[in-house]
């Protein structure tokens, strides 16, 4: 049956009088069923809306026999209509941006109903865009209460539509936006798995970027991918300088990047780093933004979504986003691109902790070697005193007194004042070559143990290793130098990492024993690896011994001198294919 429109705007069934069919009447739902078949029909045809789209236009336009038409959608980001696919009208004469009210279409969108203009050029609402046009009908796409957008048609007669076409277009409008809303929501759910999957491939490469620049160029990377932007910006906060600086760019224009930092109340991102919450802003090609200085050189970006970087409750960044129209971001884009920036604020403090975690690599290394030098030297310098204690008994005891004058008598004072500076020297070194007591302090072993892992997590991390440590039941207190101690662990984890190539476990365990001298701490490393070599094992503790083309040789040999200056041992508790083990001896504190 068709519908009639009542006074109220709803539609309600026509009834032809009692016991009469006309053949009118008959053709008249004949038409009707078939174009709504049709029409029904396009959600099977193509998942695609835009090609939908233009396939309903055709449908109405062959069945009312129209000379041009058009369909207007709801914009969310302006609330305009605007024109997406048309026919018959002049090319560039179709309003693309028309304010809901204006003309025919706007009239019908505003007042939710299918207007009728039998004579255009009698109705002032009218917008005139075919000179040929005389008559036009228009009904908008609702779904349920919801409106989506119009259908418009023009004949190029008077009269060309009749109430009843009106009636069957209202019909074919809302079973159009019925179509397109099942369209458009599988299109916005497909959308939705490639962006998951989009934010999982990220998170994936995010977590394997240990370089700061590369992980920063990624995210901005991904953030223009996944929102489908413009561009795509990371900025780096300088807490202390009370900066932020834009660091990386994805855009089809790669302006240079500004070269200085931009203090905090001239920044464009300002206002996600006080807020530490998502800004949005309509158009930052405004007046209002135009002396901003980090923002990207590019007159192509208009809308912004900036989203602040935090890792426990720190600001470290904030990633943005730039459409190249105006745009209002939803709450499917936003939540999609907070996402991404706690994935890349964990990166990012992940990356800033494996080159802190490097650096301190380094600064063992390096402090390795100086403890070295300083055990070479206190051994030179103690080998130095034997002889020069000799000659310093020799010398007092020749008795040899010159008379005043001879110049004997001043080379003598002379040699007693050179073997006395001697002394003074050696024994300089010597003291300097020993840790002072005055640092050694009890201290719980298992903590000391926590304290080093936490500087080797993202080296085990990096080589593939885990690593296994349980706090013993009762705690074990020991008089030690807590950094000299962490040095002899950090040799044995690494040595242990290096070890197993390939990845592996690395399982620390901690106890105690009795011994002739009193009770001990001990703390077993053990590994995965292949085992030491037989011919090195019985000389692993000597110095310069490595068995690595780029190692020194010294790290065991100044562990163990460590230990036994802190009254412990180091020892090789066992070794072979399946893995390694060594322990740490110490005396338990009183």
């Amino acid at each position: 049956m068709l519908a009639a429109v009542t006074t109220s705007g709803k539609r309600r069934p026509k009834s032809p009088a009692p016991g009469r069919q006309s053949g009118t009447a008959t053709g008249a739902q004949s038409r009707a069923a078939e174009v709504l078949h049709r029409v029904a029909r396009l959600a099977a045809r193509s998942a695609d809306p835009d090609v939908a789209l233009r396939e309903l236009l055709t449908i109405v336009v062959e069945t009312f026999s129209a000379q041009a038409g058009s369909i207007a959608l709801l914009s969310p980001d302006t609330g305009n209509l605007e024109t997406v696919i048309q026919t018959g009208l002049p090319e560039g004469k179709a309003y693309h941006n028309l304010r809901l009210g204006h003309g025919v279409t706007g009239w019908c969108v505003f007042n939710r109903r299918p207007l009728l203009v039998p004579d255009v050029r009698a109705e002032p609402r009218y917008i005139a865009v075919r000179p040929a046009a005389r008559c036009e009908m228009a009904a908008p796409m609702r779904d349920d209460e919801h409106i989506v957008g119009v259908i418009d048609l023009e004949s190029d007669r008077i009269n060309g539509f009749s109430p009843a076409d009106l009636a069957l277009l209202e019909q074919v409008a809302d079973e159009a936006a019925r179509v397109m809303q099942r369209l458009w929501q599988l299109q916005h759910l497909q959308g939705k798995a490639r962006q998951l999957e989009s934010l999982i491939t990220a998170g994936q490469s995010l977590v394997s970027q240990l370089e700061q620049q590369a992980l920063l160029d990624t995210l901005a990377r991904e953030a223009r991918t996944m929102v489908q932007a413009r561009a795509g910006a990371m900025y780096v906060l300088q807490p202390n300088a009370g900066t932020v600086r834009l660091v990386a760019l994805a855009s089809p224009v790669v302006p240079s990047l500004p070269a200085a930092a931009v203090p905090l109340d001239s920044s464009l991102v300002a206002a996600a780093i006080h807020t530490r919450r998502q800004v949005a802003f309509t158009d930052v090609q405004s007046a209002e933004y135009r002396e901003l200085s980090d923002l990207p050189e590019d007159p192509g970006l208009v809308s912004l979504l900036a989203t602040p970087l935090i890792f426990e409750g720190e600001v470290l960044g904030v990633m943005a986003v730039f459409t190249d129209r105006l745009h209002r971001f939803d709450n499917d884009e936003k939540r999609l691109c907070a996402a991404l920036a706690s994935l890349g604020a964990v990166a990012l403090q992940n990356a800033r902790l494996y080159a802190r975690a490097f650096q301190s690599e380094d600064v063992l290394r390096k402090n390795e070697r100086l403890t070295t030098l300083g055990l070479l030297a206190a051994e030179i310098a103690h080998e130095i005193r034997n002889p020069l204690t000799v000659l310093k008994l020799l010398h007092g005891g020749l008795g040899l007194d010159f008379a005043e004058g001879d110049p004997r008598r001043t080379d003598m004072r002379v040699i007693g004042e050179k073997l006395d500076q001697l002394e003074s020297i050696v024994s300089r070194v010597l003291n300097f070559a020993q840790a002072p007591s005055s640092l050694h302090a009890r201290s719980s072993l298992a903590d000391i143990v926590e304290d080093t892992l936490v500087l080797v997590r993202l080296k085990l991390a990096q080589s593939k290793v885990s690593l296994h440590f349980d706090r013993p039941p009762q705690p074990l207190y020991v008089e030690a130098h807590k950094g000299q101690l962490q040095q002899v662990l950090l040799n044995l984890l690494l040595n242990a990492t290096q070890a197993m190539p390939g990845g592996g476990t690395i399982t620390i365990r901690a106890g105690s024993e009795s011994r002739s001298g009193g009770r001990v701490a001990l703390l077993d490393v053990s590994d995965t690896g292949s085992g030491v070599p037989e011919s090195m094992r019985g000389r692993m503790f000597d110095s310069f011994l490595s068995g690595r083309p780029d190692g020194t040789g010294l790290g065991l040999a100044i562990a163990q001198r460590i230990l036994l200056s802190h009254h412990g041992d180091l020892t090789l508790l066992s070794t072979g294919p399946s893995g390694t083990t060594m322990r740490i001896a110490l005396p338990l504190a009183k």
